[in-house]
C-alpha cells in the first residue's frame, strides 16, 4: 500500500498539479471564441523569402487552441528551397490531415505567437530538405480518419514522424507537444546508433526516455515530466520547457554534420528485427 501511495503522491506533484496550476492561468487568459474568429495571420517572425536567398528548414510550434492551449502546443515543419519560397506542412483534424500552405509559414495558431523550436541554413538545409520531403510523403497516418486528439496520430505525431526520420535535423520536440510519443504499436523500445539515447514508449499512453539529449524523461497520459541535464532545464506538463539559465540551449547536437549511421528502432512486442533507417 506505502509504494501505491508514494506512486500517486508522485504522479499528482510530478504531472497533476503543474498541469492544473498552468491551465488555471491559461483559462485567465483571452482568447478567441471561435476557429473562425482567431488571428491566423503571418507574424513576420521569418524573413522574407525574397530577401533570404539560401535554403532554409524550421521546426516551428505555437499553442494550440481552447483549452487543449493549457497542455499542448502545435508543430509544424516550414522548408525553404534554395532561391525558392517557402512551404508549410501541417497535419489538422478534418478532412486530408497532411496540409501544405494552408497558412503562413510563421502563422499564428487560433491567435497565438509561434517560436522557432529549431532551424537550419544553406548548405545542410539544401542537403536534407529531399530527406525531409521523402519523410513527409512517407506519413503513414496521411488518410482522411488518420487523426486522433490523443494520444495520436496528431500534429505532433507528425512532426515526430518527421523528425524521427531525419536525425540529422537535431530537432528535440517541445515536451508539451502532446502526440510527439504516439507509437502504433502497445510496447515499443527505440536508441540511437550509440546507445546514448534510450525510450520506451506504451503506445503514447505513458513511457520513460534517459539519454545524453533527452536528460530524463517520463510520460504520463501524454504529459512530460523530466530535467535536461546537458542543457539545464525543466520540463513540466502545460509549461514545457524552463530553462534552468539563459545560456542553455534546446538545440540538439545531433544537428551537426555526422558520419556515423541514423539511430536505429527496436520494437520490443511485437518481438522483429531491429528496423533499420527508423529512428528517434
Amino acid at each position: 500500500m506505502r509504494k501505491i501511495k508514494y506512486l500517486v503522491i508522485f504522479i499528482l506533484v510530478a504531472f497533476l498539479l503543474p498541469a492544473a496550476a498552468f491551465a488555471g492561468w491559461w483559462v485567465l487568459q483571452e482568447r478567441p471564441g471561435s476557429w473562425r474568429t482567431a488571428n491566423w495571420s503571418a507574424t513576420g517572425l521569418l524573413p522574407p523569402a525574397a530577401e533570404s536567398p539560401q535554403a532554409a528548414i524550421y521546426v516551428m510550434a505555437a499553442r494550440t487552441g481552447g483549452l487543449k492551449g493549457a497542455l499542448s502546443v502545435h508543430t509544424w515543419i516550414v522548408l525553404k528551397p534554395k532561391d525558392g519560397a517557402y512551404e508549410r506542412y501541417d497535419k489538422v483534424g478534418w478532412g486530408r490531415p497532411v496540409r501544405r500552405n494552408a497558412y503562413p509559414p510563421d502563422g499564428r495558431w487560433y491567435s497565438n505567437q509561434p517560436y522557432i523550436v529549431r532551424s537550419m541554413h544553406g548548405m545542410q538545409a539544401e542537403r536534407l530538405i529531399p530527406a525531409v520531403r521523402v519523410a513527409i510523403d512517407g506519413y503513414p497516418f496521411a488518410d482522411n480518419g488518420d487523426y486522433t486528439i490523443w494520444p495520436g496520430p496528431n500534429s505532433n505525431s507528425f512532426v515526430a514522424h518527421v523528425v524521427n526520420e531525419v536525425p540529422d535535423l537535431g530537432v528535440l520536440m517541445p515536451p508539451n507537444a502532446i502526440g510527439r510519443d504516439f507509437r502504433p504499436d502497445w510496447l515499443r523500445f527505440e536508441h540511437d546508433a550509440d546507445w546514448s539515447d534510450i525510450r520506451l514508449f506504451l503506445g503514447g499512453y505513458a513511457g520513460i526516455a534517459l539519454g545524453r539529449e533527452t536528460g530524463v524523461e517520463l510520460n504520463f497520459l501524454g504529459l512530460v515530466a523530466g530535467i535536461d541535464i546537458l542543457r539545464p532545464a525543466l520540463k513540466l506538463p502545460g509549461f514545457g520547457r524552463i530553462e534552468l539559465w539563459n545560456t542553455a540551449s534546446a538545440q540538439s547536437t545531433r544537428g551537426r554534420p555526422a558520419i556515423e549511421k541514423p539511430p536505429s528502432t527496436t520494437r520490443v512486442w511485437p518481438l522483429t528485427e531491429p528496423a533499420s533507417g527508423e529512428s528517434r
